[in-house]
């Protein structure tokens, strides 16, 4: 699982370092493969291989004829990458992803329990201080939805 915050920045081959947090809490099933894809608000996705594999069969589940099925597994499955990592624990973010993703040159790595989200520091620096203002709320929300901790 992955937590927490780390910011970094992106060298001139487009290389950024997974945390050595995060590649110590999947160190017995040490991975030197990611799958990076398309996120949400604007981030990049990065999987280890064995959550990636059942991403893949809930979203092969999905309904063909459902077309907000058959969108959202277009624009996950078009926009992924499969990338290793090198010794120093640095992966290549390709660049249709750092486009998407608004990224030059300062990121921030999210731990969200099983996938690590990059962001452009200054956007999720902006999706911090505009989510803290409703984060009691949703909590709240979650917690009468039945949805809570």
């Amino acid at each position: 699982m992955f937590y927490g915050e780390y910011r970094h920045s992106l060298d001139h081959k487009n290389r950024v370092l997974i945390p050595s947090k995060f590649r110590e809490a999947v160190k017995e099933v040490y991975v030197e493969r990611f799958f990076l894809t398309r996120g949400l608000e604007k981030s990049i996705f990065v999987f280890t291989e064995p959550d990636w594999n059942l991403i893949e069969q809930k979203l092969k589940n999905l309904p063909m004829t459902q077309s907000t099925s058959r969108h959202f597994s277009r624009m996950f499955f078009s926009g992924a990458f499969e990338v290793v990592s090198d010794k120093q624990g640095r992966i290549i973010i390709p660049q249709p992803l750092l486009s998407y993703a608004d990224i030059r040159k300062d990121v921030v790595l999210v731990g969200v329990l099983n996938r690590i989200e990059i962001w452009d520091q200054t956007a999720w620096d902006h999706f911090v201080a505009e989510s803290t203002k409703s984060y009691e709320e949703i909590a709240e929300k979650l917690l009468m939805d039945g949805q809570g901790i």
